[in-house]
């Protein structure tokens, strides 16, 4: 079958700002494997430009596909963009079957089918093998029920899931489709040519607020050495000089990251490595930080969300404001850049709240920090507790956790965004933050904190502009359960956990190895 595998652009203000883009991993991943099954397939990135909703449907109809496959990663604050982009293709050609995939569209299934025709069939949970699997049944006219992990409206017109869909036990069966793109046209990091990747799935904490953890069921993680091969095969055939890593969590194997830096090091390719992990993770492996920076680790973005003990303890973070402040101690110790987010919003906070939170921010000492405001999903237990909240924000385009979505009784929008934005001045601008822009002594190190402050300026005053002029909230709005509907907790877990297949023992004979099909009878 002919597939045109569709990114739409993001509406995110730090996904307009910077030059750079990154490719949309979670669409290649479904094309490689639809490659491998024979099937013709293309990628139109709406991101670039960002194109023109007409635009990026005659791209996405061009060439006459059968099937076209719409995700985003951002796939909340996407969802309007995407229904957009799939009603207008719909009423140019009714005919070509339209496929969704993505977090939102996993919990959301039922609303979104309901509320549209635009989409045909909604991918839940993992899509490599579930996209492969509906596409062959419809190439063949095979009943799609027999596909696990689909939700559709049957003949009667009735809203229908398949049983959810097996966990991928083996990342590595599934490739990555790298041939559906053009290397040159993607970077990050002020030019650099880059990818993003995944060395692992899943986050074995039970953090209440995250909408990741139950989407990926169980962490689980690549061939450490397969995965270092790659990374290497990139640098050399496609010029790749940094891999973003997309992982919710992908140190949680002490051993298995050990065995990716090894590997990585034994490789050595000049490859920058930047991704996110927990600050008790860094605290853990303070041993073997010295391996992380020459495997090609330059920045970790550690996920403290908050400074404040209670809150932590609100949202089940498991952490702590100790290993947090160690943490950044011990990769500025090693060279790596730390990356601090700090999420406003969990509890009512007042003025008192947040000035304690940014002098806690002072005291970590972080090399930059990602200000954030709490944006729950229906499918997380923290939805749960703040369902009664009310939503001052609903326009769901800006559900993307830069913008105030939910009401403070202590403070008003205005005074929360300020505050917010001061904090993130003040705390940018310590003359010994400046000290490391300007004169740290690895240039590596410097121009990555220059092109990041250089981008977080003008991130800055577009989020002020945006603010003061284009949002728009509501004073009495709805409830959260009201703007979304009931909780969805007890469907957090997405797909089946399948555990991997034991390799069965090599047999040894004194120290000698038999290799595989010469194994000895009787």
């Amino acid at each position: 079958m002919k597939i045109a595998l569709v990114n739409p652009p993001h509406t995110a203000i730090g996904s307009r700002v910077p030059d750079d883009h990154l490719p949309p991993l979670g669409l290649l991943a479904i094309g490689g494997p639809l490659l491998d099954a024979g099937h013709s397939v293309r990628l139109v990135d709406a991101e670039f430009g960002p194109m023109q909703l007409a635009t990026a449907v005659d791209d996405a109809l061009s060439g006459g596909p059968d099937l076209i496959l719409i995700g985003h990663s951002g796939s909340t604050s996407a969802h309007p963009t995407a229904l957009r982009i799939a009603a207008t293709i719909k009423a140019r050609a009714p005919r070509i079957i339209i496929v969704y995939g993505g977090v939102f569209p996993t919990y959301h299934w039922r609303d979104v089918l309901a509320a549209t025709d635009a989409f045909d069939f909604i991918v839940r949970g993992e899509g490599e093998a579930t996209a492969v699997a509906l596409v062959e049944a419809l190439e063949k006219r095979r009943p799609v029920a027999s596909v696990a992990g689909i939700a559709y409206r049957d003949d009667l017109g009735q809203l229908f899931a398949t049983q959810p869909a097996a966990t991928i036990a083996d990342l590595d069966a599934c490739r990555v489709g790298w041939e559906l793109i053009d290397h040159g046209r993607y970077s990050y990091w002020g030019g650099k040519r880059a990818v993003v990747m995944q060395f692992s799935r899943g986050c074995p904490h039970l953090c209440n607020y995250c909408g990741q953890r139950g989407f990926w069921t169980r962490w689980r993680h690549r061939d450490p050495v397969k995965f270092a091969k790659e990374i290497a095969w990139l640098h050399r055939e496609h010029g790749v000089e940094l891999v973003n890593l997309a992982d919710e969590n992908p140190t949680s194997s002490k051993k298995a990251w050990r065995a990716f830096l090894d590997a990585m090091i034994a490789e050595d390719v000049p490859v920058l490595i930047v991704g996110s992990t927990r600050a008790d993770d860094i605290v853990r492996d303070a041993d073997i930080l010295h391996l992380y920076r020459k495997a090609g680790v330059i920045r970790w973005l550690l996920g403290m969300e908050n400074t404040d003990e209670e809150t932590l303890s609100l949202i089940r973070k498991g952490g702590s404001t100790k290993s947090d402040r160690e943490a950044i101690r011990l990769l500025r110790r090693h060279g790596i850049l730390s990356m601090a987010t700090w999420v406003a919003g969990f509890e009512d906070e007042g003025l008192r709240d947040l000035w304690r939170g940014f002098r806690q921010l002072i005291a970590y000492d972080p090399d930059q920090i990602q200000a954030l405001y709490v944006t729950p999903h229906r499918w997380t237990p923290f939805f749960r507790i703040a369902k009664d909240r009310k939503v001052i924000q609903k326009d769901v385009r800006l559900w993307d956790y830069k913008h105030q979505v939910l009401h403070m009784t202590r403070l008003k929008p205005w005074m929360l965004f300020f505050a917010v934005k001061l904090i993130e001045v003040a705390v940018q601008s310590r003359p010994k933050a400046l000290a490391r822009i300007l004169f740290h002594p690895d240039p590596e190190q410097r121009h990555s904190m220059r092109w990041y402050t250089k981008m977080g300026r003008r991130v800055w005053f577009r989020e002020v502009w945006g603010f003061l002029v284009r949002d728009r909230r509501v004073n009495d709005g709805p409830t959260l359960a009201e703007f979304w509907g009931a909780p969805q907790d007890a469907e957090e877990e997405s797909m089946i956990f399948q555990r991997p297949a034991r390799k069965p023992a090599t047999p040894v004979i004194g120290d000698q190895i038999v290799p595989e099909g010469r194994r000895l009878a009787g």
